[in-house]
């Protein structure tokens, strides 16, 4: 019909004469504007079966027409669309989402990932995660934005949704398929067809979601980039929860004080960070710096004379012993979706632990709190607690410092069939030339980028490194943390993945910049680097900020 014309003018349209005469009996109406499109979106109703995962139907709440030069607008002209699907069983929360349709539409589309527990709509109206600061957004580029909440509201790390089946399988692996299948509806509504390109950018649990979009619904999507993803989320908060626990078990005899925190972190910059051949605070070779500076070095340079608790200027045994658990694996003792071991964190090779201003991985009491009061409880311990109580034991009374996992085992098995995606195959995102990029940071403290890596060996495993490398490439950054950090990576992903999927571009070193500059223009750059290399400054005295003073190595 005519709103394929996507509010163009009416020229071509069957007018007899100039545009500006009135039509004559017999001739086809003009196009309606993009205003009269947006409004002519309000109020619709998308009926389940156009949505292929269970629900009772969504529902258009309100269609906003915004024009350009609209009060705090950097998005272009476009069609602001929101609503809720209404859940397939009673008494589960409805499911919010967002999607924005531009004017002058490149035919293209980009879903946006939540984070943290999800429970916030993701508008779709920002920058995607890690974009440049000072470049145009994804809307303004002509991409119609989506996305949602993961299918329910609550604070970013508040799991008492998981206690509804529904809301949980939403949260799980069902809002992606959701939300793009009502953005679907929404869009052919709007310009009488489909997008050409159907993209994914996301971080954290908005990597998961990312990751779900590749493996579980391939055909829905042609590129996908997965920022530090929780693809393992069981694992991931058993092993969050045992970093509590190595803190606060017996008595909160192994718990790291700020001041040891930064003890401990100093003695590994000073041990690494010249390794990769420049001393900025950023520590790039992360295999001679694990030589250099362990659990060995920690307890010959660090321990407490007699190993008891002496003050800041060293560490307790039960202190000491607290990081050995921390930077080595966790073996949780029985599989979940295949998976039993979650990597070290990288306490001893650049990470701070120290998050988002306020809270701290390592937290801020000896002995936790109570769960309604965090951030003074270490983070990783409030964060696998909530997975405790509300995803594993259903049980918000339960003690986090009693629980035992393997008197769970069948739950968190069962879990891996609902929040995992670590045994979804690639494969037919793969087979119809779907591309993934992955990324993750070297001092990440909320997710371990080993964890990553542990994803990506995986798909070598199962793929062979050839036909990895013609669908899948994996940077690590050094500096950068869990959406901030010394280096806060800021990269054009869009561009880079569209490319990729476009033109046959694959990635091989990509060009970054530093989002901490106050401004854009001034900010450092450097390579990022597909792994297992790192960037190595090769360069000369005063060229420390530029991306060409340094190359790609493996040693």
């Amino acid at each position: 019909g005519l709103a394929s014309c996507g509010g163009g003018g009416g020229g071509g349209t069957g007018f007899i004469g100039p545009v500006t005469a009135p039509p004559t009996a017999g001739t086809t109406p003009a196009a309606p504007t993009a205003q009269e499109a947006c409004a002519g979106i309000s109020g619709m109703s998308i009926p389940a079966s156009m949505i292929g995962k269970p629900t009772s139907g969504a529902i258009v709440q309100s269609a906003t027409f915004v024009a350009t030069d609209a009060k705090d607008n950097n998005n272009g002209e476009y069609c602001a669309v929101t609503g809720i699907i209404v859940p397939a069983t009673a008494g589960a929360p409805t499911m919010e989402f967002q999607v924005n349709l531009p004017t002058q539409w490149n035919e293209r589309a980009l879903h946006m990932g939540g984070g943290g527990y999800d429970g916030t709509l993701v508008t779709g109206l920002g920058p995607y995660v890690s974009q440049p600061n000072g470049t145009p957004n994804a809307l303004k580029q002509g991409y119609v934005t989506l996305g949602g909440d993961g299918g329910h509201k609550g604070a970013v790390f508040d799991g008492t949704f998981a206690l509804n089946d529904e809301a949980l399988l939403n949260y799980g692996q069902l809002s992606v398929k959701k939300v793009h299948d009502v953005a679907m509806a929404i869009i052919q509504k709007r310009y009488g067809a489909k997008p050409r390109r159907f993209y994914f950018i996301g971080g954290s649990q908005g990597g998961h979601e990312g990751l779900d979009a590749a493996a579980r619904y391939a055909a829905d999507y042609d590129g996908v980039i997965a920022n530090y993803p929780a693809y393992n989320l069981s694992l991931l908060q058993q092993a969050s929860l045992y970093v509590g626990r190595a803190l606060y078990d017996n008595g909160g005899a192994g718990w790291i004080n700020d001041n040891k925190r930064k003890l401990l972190v100093n003695a590994v910059y000073a041990a690494c960070d010249s390794l990769d051949g420049l001393t900025d605070g950023i520590i790039g070779n992360i295999q001679a710096c694990n030589a250099a500076f362990n659990i060995n070095t920690v307890k010959a340079t660090l321990r407490c004379p007699g190993g008891t608790d002496a003050g800041d200027s060293c560490l307790s045994d039960a202190q000491i012993n607290a990081v050995d658990k921390i930077s080595s694996p966790y073996d949780l003792g029985f599989p979940i979706a295949g998976q039993q071991v979650f990597a070290r964190w990288p306490l001893l090779e650049g990470g701070d632990f120290s998050f988002f201003g306020a809270g701290s991985a390592l937290g801020f009491a000896p002995v936790p709190t109570s769960a309604a009061t965090p951030p003074a409880d270490a983070l990783l311990y409030t964060i696998g607690a909530a997975h405790a109580r509300y995803f594993v034991a259903k049980d918000p009374l339960l003690n986090p410092l009693t629980y035992e996992p393997a008197n769970f085992k069948a739950r968190l098995q069962e879990l891996g069939g609902i929040t995992e995606v670590t045994q979804q195959s690639l494969e037919a995102f793969r087979a119809r030339g779907g591309k993934l990029i992955l990324t993750h940071g070297t001092t990440d403290g909320l997710i371990s980028p080993h964890n990553t890596e542990d994803y990506y060996n995986l798909q070598v495993t199962q793929f062979g490194q050839p036909a990895v490398d013609s669908f899948i490439r994996f940077f690590t950054i050094p500096g950068f943390d869990h959406g901030s950090g010394r280096y806060n990576l800021g990269y054009d992903g869009l561009a880079v993945l569209s490319n990729w999927v476009e033109n046959g571009q694959a990635p091989d070193t990509i060009a970054s910049v530093d989002n901490n500059a106050a401004d854009p223009a001034a900010a450092r750059s450097r390579p990022m680097c597909r792994w297992p290399l790192w960037p190595r400054f090769t360069g000369a005295a005063g060229t420390e900020s530029n991306a060409s003073s340094y190359t790609c190595t493996a040693s």
